[in-house]
């Protein structure tokens, strides 16, 4: 049962008259001092979790937060709601640090944002002890698992709190965890007593795509034309280099896109960052360096031009689409090459054999995504211990690929590199075992004799781009492996077993006809609303962007689409009509209430006859 009190400051603060599945327990837990570890999906509504709490109990609530760039932006987001939110952290002179100290010490405060690296500091400790703490909330706590996509050293001080500050309730936030991370989290965070809320990890408005890399900025350029045309949206790369060059393709093709990534100086990258949370429609291409705790929910799309190093870190980065349950996409583009340049990043890689079977495990298991037969959302769920039912919304549930035997043109090809290596004492690539295998007569070919070879022109019933595709495959099932700097391919014991014990090899073939793709966001808005209210709905984002722009805010901080469509929807006539559509709390309705009723009742100007 929700106590009165917390609805009382859901409805009045932040305009809504229910809480989501899961929220009021997690609540009311944290508000009768309780600690709790929640993992809840990105765009469930984690942040309630610990501000209402914050807002009811005695005293500040201390946000841990590691995201420095987005600090103020979180401040104006509260504070446009009315609740007494500030900041610490090295952006600041010393002045504004002296202010918000001050109002932390006075009370005046209902939610302190800090780094964690500040609270290795013993005058941050030091204020804290000095002032009155509601709670600690740990935001992004999957940075203190070690071996995570995001680690971050100074989580691991973090478990000091409970030491320091026993009588004060934890609340531990992250929007991805295995049932292994889950466990590192309660570990080095001193909360296996905490009361654990787990929530369900599904997205069904994201639909995931993996497609087959064939000149993938091309590709890229396509969806965007053809399905996000003006939409905001991520693009990610591996290398900055990568991401500059992609910004500068979208760019020259008329897509309004900027980079980001570590190498850009810090101004550049907030100057992009800034323009991408405050801007309609911008493209940011971008390392993994960009994107955790943006709070951008009009976020259209999510696309990805090389394979992710893992599973935890793709549903990151691709829940920052859709969060505000509109249609949105995830599209990946996958080929050979990635599979061979993160076997070679792995073998490369800092660390012990034990690091490094991590590591593999976890490409394994984001191969296994990429070349499932089944559902994707199933199997993305079953990554993270929870089960589902096939979605009818991914790739390979609207237009399912065929699984085939494989079986003799892997042993083909294990049969190449092994007598390559055997007969000649040589090792190669890919493109030069294709090339023997199809009976290819090139320069490379003749200048090694390889046309003598027994299985030279062997494999001339499969063409080149499916040659790659067993060859990516193999790869991912663990059966070839790559070895060096120039990526030359062997055989594993897993091989041998296809080679020489009959080991079936069933493999994936993509389907002739593409997915379905995603609405766009103009035609999700556009099904959604009535005739009538399209045009009411375009004027209050008209009035929104003014406002922003006027404010130097994000639009979102105004009002979020959602509510902007149920205004247009509903035309309240006054403001207590106004005051009930969820998203307008007291302090929004006081601040905005007649101009959006000005909006909503201008009639529109018709030409003269």
């Amino acid at each position: 049962m929700t106590s009165p009190e917390t609805l009382r400051v859901l409805n009045r603060v932040f305009g809504y008259d229910s809480f989501r599945e899961g929220q009021h327990e997690i609540v009311d837990h944290v508000t009768a001092g309780g600690d709790a570890l929640v993992l809840m999906p990105t765009g469930g509504g984690k942040s309630l979790c610990y501000q209402i709490p914050a807002l009811i109990r005695e005293g500040v609530g201390v946000v841990i937060s590691p995201l420095i760039a987005l600090m103020q932006d979180q401040v104006d987001a509260l504070r446009a709601l009315g609740v007494r939110a500030g900041f610490l952290n090295s952006t600041q002179d010393p002045d504004e640090r002296r202010l918000v100290e001050a109002e932390f010490l006075s009370g005046e405060l209902d939610l302190l944002y800090l780094a964690p690296e500040r609270l290795r500091a013993e005058s941050a400790l030091r204020l804290l002890d000095r002032g009155k703490v509601s709670l600690f909330a740990i935001d992004e706590a999957h940075c203190v698992a070690q071996w995570g996509h995001d680690f971050r050293p100074d989580y691991l001080a973090l478990s000091e709190l409970h030491e320091r500050w026993p009588e004060v309730p934890r609340i531990a936030l992250t929007a991805t965890a295995t049932k292994a991370t889950h466990a590192e989290i309660a570990s080095r965070l001193n909360l296996e007593d905490a009361r654990h809320f787990v929530a369900s990890f599904d997205r069904p408005n994201i639909q995931y795509r993996i497609v087959g890399k064939n000149e993938p900025r091309k590709q890229l350029l396509e969806l965007l034309r053809t399905e996000h045309a003006g939409d905001a949206g991520i693009v990610y790369c591996l290398s900055r280099r990568s991401v500059e060059d992609t910004a500068e393709f979208l760019v020259r093709n008329g897509i309004d896109a900027v980079p980001y990534h570590a190498g850009l100086d810090a101004p550049t990258r907030a100057k992009h960052q800034s323009r991408f949370l405050r801007e309609d429609g911008l493209v940011v291409v971008a390392t993994i360096a960009f994107g955790m705790g943006i709070d951008k929910p009009d976020v259209r799309f999510v696309a990805h031009l090389d394979l992710p190093k893992s599973v935890e870190g793709y549903y990151q980065e691709t829940g920052r689409a859709g969060r505000d349950g509109l249609p949105s996409t995830a599209w990946l583009a996958y080929g050979l090459q990635d599979v061979v340049q993160q076997r070679k990043m792995i073998d490369g890689s800092e660390g012990d054999a034990a690091h490094r079977r991590r590591l593999s495990a976890h490409l394994d298991a984001m191969l296994a995504l990429c070349e499932t037969v089944e559902c994707r959302r199933v199997q993305l769920l079953a990554y993270f211990g929870q089960s589902g039912t096939p979605c009818g919304n991914c790739d390979t549930c609207l237009s399912p690929p065929e699984s085939w035997d494989g079986t003799v043109p892997a042993q083909k090809l294990l049969s190449t590199i092994v007598r390559l290596r055997r007969e000649r004492g040589q090792k190669f690539g890919a493109g030069q075992i294709i090339d023997i295998l199809l009976g290819k007569r090139t320069s490379k070919v003749g200048q090694h004799d390889h046309d003598s070879l027994s299985v030279f022109g062997v494999g001339t019933e499969l063409g080149d781009g499916e040659w790659r595709g067993v060859v990516r495959q193999l790869l991912a099932q663990g059966m070839i492996a790559v070895e060096g700097d120039y990526g030359t391919l062997v055989a594993t014991e897993a091989g041998d077993e296809v080679l020489y014990r009959q080991r079936k090899v069933m493999l994936r073939r993509e389907p002739e006809r593409a997915a379905k793709p995603a609405k766009s966001r103009r035609a999700a808005v556009s099904a959604e609303l009535p005739e009538d209210a399209a045009p009411v709905f375009e004027r209050l984002r008209a009035w929104r962007a003014a406002t922003a722009k006027e404010q130097g805010v994000p639009a979102y901080v105004i009002f979020h689409d959602a509510t902007l469509r149920q205004i247009a929807t509903e035309s309240p006539s006054s403001l207590t009509a106004l005051g009930t559509v969820n998203g307008v709390g007291d302090n929004k309705l006081a601040k905005y209430g007649e101009q959006i009723l000005e909006a909503v009742n201008t009639l529109p100007s018709t030409p003269p006859s």
